[in-house]
């Protein structure tokens, strides 16, 4: 990818965690950001500090919600087509964890919606904008593929976004498609997963940045990376 012009990227649930690290990374490198968050103050706050070093769109909403979708579409309309989305949005769902038994249906449905439908309706949505070449990504977990008890519903919306990204990648060889376990982390979301414990052991989000650029910005093939374990490109 031409990184000395500037390039345009959509966040989704980029007002905290790893999708604000990751805005505030590409800022740096002098990226136009379209960004996406359900909270509307966090992302207001977040987005009056980014665009002191680069154009931001943001607009705050549901990622599950069609209008919304449609509304993200015509801001990389306007913002002149998208060399990159990163689908980072998801919800974990019931908190505490519940087993697969006891799932509440509905939750889990939302879960999917969030997690698994979205992200593909997005790309559909915004697919007339993508720019030759252009990058996508979608956030997964290591929860995709273990078995880790209580983790049912979380996991396997993750590990139908996978099998989503591997064939998008197949039927689309112009783009190159990434799916990323970013690792644990010290995120919100993280903590919800274990209400009440001690989760200061975890990295910060920053920790996986560096390798989330190497795939933005650099020639990788399509496929699934681990953020943690990826050497840190420039």
């Amino acid at each position: 990818m031409n990184t000395t012009a500037a390039n345009t990227v959509l966040i989704t649930g980029a007002s905290r965690g790893l999708g604000l690290a990751l805005a505030d990374a590409l800022a740096a490198h002098g990226w136009t950001l379209i960004l996406d968050a359900r909270g509307s103050e966090a992302l207001a706050k977040a987005s009056a500090t980014l665009r002191r070093r680069t154009t931001v769109y943001s607009l705050a909403g549901d990622i599950s919600h069609a209008g919304h979708r449609r509304d993200l579409a015509a801001l990389a309309q306007q913002a002149g087509g998208l060399d990159a989305v990163v689908n980072n949005a998801s919800t974990l769902g019931v908190s505490p964890l519940p087993t697969l038994l006891e799932y509440p249906l509905e939750a889990l449905e939302q879960v999917y919606r969030t997690n698994l439908l979205a992200p593909l309706a997005l790309l559909q949505e915004v697919r007339h904008t993508l720019k030759p070449g252009a990058r996508i990504m979608n956030i997964t977990s290591d929860a995709a593929i273990e078995p880790y008890p209580g983790w049912g519903g979380y996991g396997s919306s993750k590990a139908g976004l996978e099998q989503l990204s591997a064939i998008l990648a197949a039927e689309n060889p112009s783009y190159r498609v990434y799916w990323v376990d970013p690792g644990d982390m010290r995120t919100q979301m993280h903590q919800e997963a274990f209400p009440g414990e001690d989760i200061s052991d975890r990295p910060l989000p920053d920790v996986a940045v560096p390798s989330l650029l190497a795939l933005l910005r650099g020639e990788m093939p399509s496929g699934r990376y681990k953020a943690q374990a990826m050497p840190n490109q420039p």
